[in-house]
C-alpha cells in the first residue's frame, strides 16, 4: 500500500478539527453545569442554613490564619514592586511624588492587591480543598457519610465555600493594608517620599468605591475558587493519580476563571 493511501486526507484532519473543538465545548459545558448545580445545593443548605458549624471553623482556621504568614510577605513586597515600577515616572515628571500614594494605592487597592491575594489564595487554600475532598472521594469516604445519612454538601462542602470565601475578603483586606504600608516606606527609601506625604496623596484623591471595588472582586474571587475547588474535588476518579489531576484542573480552572471574572467586574463597575 503506497504512503499516499496511508496519509489522512484533508476532510479528515478538519473532522478532526472540528471534533477536537466541539469535545472541549462539551467538557467546558459540562464543568460550568456541573459547577452551576453544585452551587444551587450550597445555596438550598444556606437558607436556612444547615452546615456544620464545628467543621466550618476548623476549616477557617486552616484557610485563613494559617494563610497569614504568606499573605503578610507578599503584600510587603507587592507594595515596594509598585513603587518601583512607578520610580522612572515619578523622577521624570516633576511634583509627581505628591501623587505616588493615590498611584499606588488605586493599583493595590482596586487591582493588584485582590488579584494576586486570589492567585494565592488559589495556590494554597484551592489546592489543598481539591486533594482534601478527591481523596475523600476515591477512598469512598464520601460514600460512608451516605450511609451514615450525613449530607456531605452540608458537612463538607458548604463550610469550605463559607470558608474560602470569607478567607479571601479578610485576606485581601490584610493585603491592602500592608501592601501600602510597603509602598509607603518604599517610597521613601527609593524616592524620598515621606510616609506623611504618601498616606496625604492615598487619602485625598481615593473614594471609598475604590476600595469597595476590590473588595467586590474578592468576593467574585472566593466564589469562582471556592466552587472550583470543591467541583473538581468531589468529580474525582482513578484513585491516586486522578486526585492529581483534579488539583491541577482546579488550579487551572481557578486562575483563568479570576482573570475572566476580573475583566468582568472591571467593566461592570468602572
Amino acid at each position: 500500500m503506497s504512503e499516499q493511501a496511508l496519509a489522512p486526507s484533508p476532510d479528515s484532519k478538519l473532522l478532526n478539527v472540528v471534533a477536537g473543538v466541539g469535545a472541549w465545548f462539551l467538557s467546558v459545558a459540562a464543568i460550568a453545569g456541573g459547577m452551576t448545580i453544585l452551587f444551587a445545593k450550597i445555596v438550598t443548605r444556606l437558607f436556612p442554613p444547615r452546615f456544620d458549624v464545628p467543621e466550618f471553623k476548623r476549616n477557617l482556621y486552616k484557610m485563613a490564619v494559617k494563610s497569614l504568614p504568606i499573605i503578610i510577605v507578599t503584600a510587603l513586597f507587592t507594595g515596594a514592586l509598585v513603587v518601583i515600577q512607578a520610580t522612572p515616572l515619578v523622577k521624570r515628571i516633576q511634583g509627581a511624588e505628591s501623587l505616588l500614594g493615590w498611584g499606588a494605592g488605586f493599583g493595590v487597592l482596586r487591582e493588584i492587591g485582590p488579584l494576586l491575594t486570589a492567585l494565592t489564595i488559589s495556590g494554597r487554600v484551592g489546592a489543598n480543598n481539591t486533594a482534601e475532598l478527591g481523596t475523600m472521594v476515591v477512598t469512598e469516604q464520601i460514600d460512608a457519610l451516605r450511609a451514615l445519612a450525613i449530607d456531605p454538601v452540608s458537612f463538607l462542602i458548604v463550610p469550605r465555600f463559607l470558608g474560602v470565601i470569607i478567607t479571601l475578603f479578610s485576606m485581601t483586606l490584610y493585603s491592602d493594608a500592608l501592601a501600602l504600608v510597603g509602598a509607603a516606606y518604599s517610597g521613601q527609601g527609593f524616592l524620598g517620599v515621606t510616609p506623611g506625604t504618601f498616606y496625604n496623596g492615598l487619602t485625598q484623591l481615593l473614594t471609598f468605591a475604590d476600595v469597595a471595588n476590590g473588595l467586590i472582586k474578592s468576593v467574585v474571587f472566593g466564589l469562582m475558587i471556592a466552587l472550583s475547588s470543591c467541583h473538581f474535588g468531589l468529580a474525582t476518579t482513578g484513585g491516586a493519580p486522578g486526585v492529581g489531576r483534579s488539583v491541577n484542573a482546579t488550579v487551572v480552572a481557578s486562575a483563568a476563571g479570576i482573570f475572566i471574572v476580573d475583566f468582568l467586574v472591571s467593566f461592570i463597575l468602572k
